[in-house]
């Protein structure tokens, strides 16, 4: 090495060697970057990593005047930054003096006397406890070998630890071993001399690391496989492609032999059947065997019936859509009901031709069925929520700032149960927990879109603040959303599909478009290079546009009009991906929260429709499906649900002084349906009392027994208008 003079080649201690052949010149990495009279004029292609070569010569010139304080040779590039202080050394020799070299801002060096040293109180526990990355032990002494955690008291480590796990974890990936703090664990570290390389952790860098993950089952495994080409045989797109099982995945069946029509069948293999069984998580579905006509080469075979169709919806009267939808459950019911259901009890309704709406695009039909399964996939995360209940003071005028106070407190832990308490004035009538909740995290997803986190008109993206970076702000953000969907709150809806693909398949999986340019400037200028209709248009349009080109790392020659469409796809990934990296990063670590984020690169499509889409409007057929409604013997079951339905109809038509969401706030507490549904889920009850009953706690509706139907409108306009009324007030 031209600046220490030695040949070791020590990567992980004095950085990588590098030999430059065209300049006679051989360097050690960190020498270069710790030299006191150099810097990096050049660009990160010029020269040695910035640095020009004719600076790299003057320096080892400089330095050879200069005589090594440890050493006695010459050749010391590197002084001590301490006012008064004259010493000068090798970089290999300060790391043997234990010297201290900053690696960030100005890369300054601090000699042995000198040096910053961590703070030890008198309170400090002292003997010796295990590093937590080698688990040998380690002395509580103000050492330079020994480093202490600055957010945890009992954490110590070996400088030659941390040393280590940094250079493999990288700045994305080193945080704190045992409380996983990054920003305040990373600043200390730096200042005690820990180099964190900004780079993606060496794990993430290993090509093919993964491989082995990739590989996909595929083999039948039915006791009787139908195909002749063999159980491995797997053509997609036709009735022997092979599907695996909804849970394992390292079960499969060929479509056709557990007569599957369509891939988007969901199939379960039978270990995880009869594991679903015993939990009672799984209704067994009827096995048929086929018929003499339908056997395979003589060979009787036993396959899977698959779901019965459902049935025809009948057209009813205006006010009694009797047939498909609330859940009429009935007890006791009386044998002459035409409605009664031998097995089950159960009474299904359907909705008439003025409610349902027979026009849904098949959009809006897919995702529905997404957000079905997106609730069956929060209720599983929704078990790791303890009893233990965490309380959070939440002022309604101030909510980000209040919210963000209470996701950090000590005592916050987002498995446990959330209870809010408004504390301001026009709150304080929201006594009920479960209201104050629904109301908390739809005022916090609220304030998360509008607020400069995101950016965007609709479909948003995350924006680029530093002092949010700073502050940890972008994590805080994925953490309340993670938290909202599992705890009961309203979905965000308002992520791009270019965020959503970023967060799901990675940033360098994901091709941006123009719509994703927030900054209009921006946007207009990338237009204008994406229209260009001519080379001499598209070249007078970047030469009026370098800087902008060249903050981009875009400025280069164009020689062909084709170039444009590479340079536009640059700068789209430019602006809205490489950007917002960091953000980006932490917003990922937030959402991984009580699992949200692998559940969604599991299943993205299912969580895309609550992501990326607004929640359905409330419709009197979302409300009927909702509701199951119970009721005994001696009340006429059918006359109460045919009033309760036609209130619903005259209420989404306008014809009623309440709204959908008056009647669902009343009931539940909340005026949205959430993603993972209603616990306990909602129900009716026609009892003989005067006026309506909402309880809010058990989400059960008590609807009054009335002669007629204006009756029953009339008191539920007046119980829902005066109750609400109240509490607004």
């Amino acid at each position: 090495c031209v600046l220490c003079g030695r040949t070791d080649d020590c990567p992980k201690k004095y950085g990588e060697k590098k030999t430059y052949v065209e300049y006679n010149l051989t360097v050690h990495y960190y020498c270069l970057l710790m030299s006191s009279g150099i810097w990096q004029r050049g660009e990160e292609d010029e020269g040695v990593d910035g640095f020009l070569i004719t600076d790299i010569r003057k320096e080892v010139n400089r330095a050879a005047k200069l005589k090594c304080n440890i050493c006695k040779k010459k050749g010391a590039s590197i002084g001590c930054v301490a006012p008064k202080c004259k010493r000068s050394y090798h970089f290999p020799c300060g790391i043997q003096r234990e010297c201290i070299f900053q690696f960030m801002e100005d890369f300054r060096s601090y000699c042995w006397e000198h040096r910053p040293v961590q703070k030890f109180t008198d309170e400090e526990p002292g003997g010796a406890s295990q590093c937590t990355i080698c688990l040998d032990l380690v002395e509580h002494l103000p050492a330079y070998t020994v480093l202490k955690s600055p957010c945890c008291k009992n954490a110590w480590f070996h400088r030659e630890c941390l040393q280590y796990q940094a250079l493999s974890a990288g700045i994305f990936f080193f945080r704190c071993t045992v409380c996983n703090n990054k920003d305040k664990f990373q600043k200390e570290m730096l200042r005690m001399g820990i180099h964190i390389p900004e780079r993606d952790a060496s794990w993430e860098l290993e090509e093919n690391a993964y491989q082995d993950l990739l590989h996909c089952y595929q083999h039948c495994d039915v006791k009787r496989c139908l195909c002749k080409k063999g159980r491995d045989y797997n053509e997609p797109d036709s009735k022997w492609e092979i599907k695996r099982c909804r849970y394992c995945g390292s079960c499969g069946t060929h479509l056709a032999c557990s007569s599957m029509k369509s891939w988007e069948q969901n199939w379960e293999c039978v270990e995880c059947r009869s594991i679903l069984a015993k939990s009672g998580k799984y209704s067994k579905r009827k096995k048929r065997a086929l018929a003499t006509s339908e056997k395979t080469n003589g060979t009787p075979c036993l396959l899977e019936e698959p779901p019965p169709k459902s049935p025809r919806q009948s057209s009813g009267s205006p006010r009694s859509f009797l047939l498909q939808s609330p859940k009429l459950m009935c007890q006791n019911l009386s044998p002459v009901s035409h409605l009664e259901l031998p097995a089950s009890n159960r009474v299904t309704m359907s909705l008439s031709p003025v409610m349902s709406n027979r026009n849904w695009s098949l959009t809006q039909k897919h995702l529905r069925e997404q957000r079905r399964e997106v609730c069956n996939i929060l209720k599983e995360l929704k078990i790791q929520l303890k009893t233990n209940t965490t309380r959070l003071n939440i002022n309604a005028e101030n909510i980000w700032s209040t919210a963000l106070k209470g996701f950090r407190q000590r005592n916050f832990s987002p498995t446990n149960t959330i209870e809010v308490n408004f504390s301001n004035c026009k709150d304080r009538s929201k006594t009920n927990s479960y209201a104050s909740k629904h109301h908390f995290f739809q005022l916090l997803m609220l304030h998360l879109q509008n607020s400069s986190l995101f950016e965007g008109s609709s479909g948003k993206n995350l924006s680029l603040d530093f002092q949010a970076v700073k502050e940890n702000l972008y994590f805080e953000a994925g953490r309340m959303i993670a938290v909202s969907l599992v705890h009961g709150g309203p979905p965000p809806g308002f992520f791009s599909k270019t965020l959503f693909d970023c967060l799901v398949y990675g940033p360098e999986n994901v091709k941006p478009a123009l719509e994703d340019v927030a900054d209009v400037d921006v946007a207009q200028t990338i237009q204008m290079i994406k229209y260009s209709n001519s080379l001499s248009s598209l070249q007078s349009t970047l030469q009026d546009c370098c800087e902008f080109l060249a903050a981009a790392g875009c400025l280069r020659p164009v020689t062909a009009l084709c170039d444009k469409n590479m340079l536009v796809n640059d700068l789209l990934i430019y602006h809205v991906i490489k950007r917002i990296t960091l953000p980006l990063e932490s917003f990922r670590q937030g959402l991984e929260t009580l699992g949200v984020l692998e559940k969604m690169q599991m299943h993205p499509d299912a969580f895309r429709s609550i992501l990326c889409h607004k929640p359905e409007r409330l419709s009197a057929e979302t409300i009927c499906d909702l509701f199951t409604i119970r009721s005994s013997s001696d009340v006429n079951k059918v006359k109460g649900a045919d009033f309760w339905m036609g209130y619903l109809q005259d209420v989404e038509s306008g014809e009623s002084v309440v709204t959908l969401e008056d009647i669902l706030l009343f009931v539940t507490g909340s005026c949205y349906i959430p993603s993972i549904g209603f616990d306990p889920e909602p129900t009716i009850k026609f009892l003989h009392i005067r006026y309506p009953i909402g309880k809010t706690l058990l989400n059960c509706l008590e609807l009054p027994i009335t002669k007629t139907y204006q009756q029953f409108k009339n008191k539920m306009e007046l119980t829902i208008r005066n109750t609400l009324r109240v509490e607004r007030e």
